[in-house]
């Protein structure tokens, strides 16, 4: 990434060729690591001998924090992408193999013979993950790593990704950058990158005041028109975008993909309806343009304010998982605004 002072000036996907800028900077002084190297992570002791050669990475925020930090020479292979790779690593990316754009199988990653496995989200990675138990990689002499942002919230019964009783935030993804630079010798990298999330965040907070009427609605997908919608929810990622730009979530749960009919949807009445774009094409409504169909047709949903007003905003599915491109995602929504006057 660019250094801070150059990073205002810069907005999410335009910011091509970024991260190669930062990689060519002038070191930091950051110290080298120490090997045996034992980091904390989500209440598990894990040490690295040796910065890893092969990795396999879990999910999309997994992928290009590595990508990000210039490491794709040492990534085996990765899997789960919601949306397609930023810009400013599509060349690296091009040189991982990607496993599947889903859940892989753990067979699928073994073949790989990571020396290293990071994830995103505890389905891919935890207790009753769709992959595999951090305890199946560890008893083969892999260590793994876990985002903080998932092992952040608490346990829900009916919800794998569980409850978020306090709004998410950048530092869990800065943490992340951190522990995964010094598992791979490249500190100085990591604290690049940081500085230029953290500059980023505050040129948006300089542009958007608060304001108690601007709520927002983010809606995922569908199954279909029929099925509950699977939302954002109010104390996650989207959460955060909301907070960011001076507004606030118009669903309030503490669950962290909460469903909801669309009844329930009109009654929250959000001042801006925000529809993800997801890539991965399971279901019809994973498209932005069909989702806007949707509002735009149905005889009920578009007498809704926001739908009627015009005030229909994209943004990338991937910003709505806790992950570095929630920041992305609050800059895609930032333009938006401003061309619907939204913002101060």
């Amino acid at each position: 990434m660019a250094a801070a002072a150059a990073t205002l000036a810069c907005s999410g996907l335009a910011c091509s060729g970024l991260a190669s800028t930062a990689l060519a900077s002038p070191a930091s002084g950051a110290e080298r690591t120490a090997y045996p190297l034992t980091i904390e992570n989500c209440g598990l002791d894990v040490t690295f001998d040796k910065p890893p050669e092969n990795a396999v990475a879990l999910g999309q925020n997994s992928a290009e924090i590595l990508l990000l930090l210039g490491l794709e020479d040492r990534m085996g292979a990765t899997a789960f992408w919601p949306n397609a790779v930023l810009d400013e690593v599509k060349d690296a990316n091009n040189r991982v193999e990607v496993l599947t754009v889903e859940f892989p199988t753990l067979e699928s990653v073994l073949s790989k013979q990571p020396d290293f496995v990071a994830a995103m989200l505890v389905t891919l990675l935890g207790p009753d993950s769709k992959v595999a138990k951090r305890e199946d990689f560890h008893a083969l002499g892999i260590p793994t790593y876990l985002s903080p942002s998932a092992c952040s919230t608490a346990g829900n019964a009916t919800d794998a990704y569980g409850d978020r009783a306090e709004l998410w935030s950048m530092d869990l993804l800065y943490k992340e950058i951190e522990d995964l630079s010094r598992i791979f010798d490249v500190a100085e990298r990591g604290e690049a990158l940081i500085a230029d999330f953290r500059a980023r965040e505050a040129a948006l907070r300089a542009q958007f005041s608060a304001n108690a009427d601007l709520t927002f609605l983010f809606w995922f997908s569908s199954p279909s028109p029929a099925d509950d919608a699977y939302l954002g929810g109010g104390n996650g990622p989207s959460g955060y975008i909301a907070d960011v730009l001076g507004g606030r979530n118009a669903i309030a749960t503490d669950a962290e993909w909460p469903t909801l009919g669309w009844e329930g949807i009109m009654a929250a009445d959000p001042k801006v309806m925000v529809v993800a774009q997801v890539d991965r094409n399971r279901w019809d409504l994973d498209k932005a343009e069909n989702k806007i169909s949707f509002l735009k047709s149905d005889p009920t949903v578009s007498q809704m304010p926001a739908v009627e007003n015009g005030r229909i905003v994209t943004m990338s599915g991937a910003a709505m998982n806790p992950s570095i491109r929630t920041l992305y995602g609050a800059e895609q929504v930032a333009e938006q605004l401003k061309a619907l006057d939204l913002s101060k």
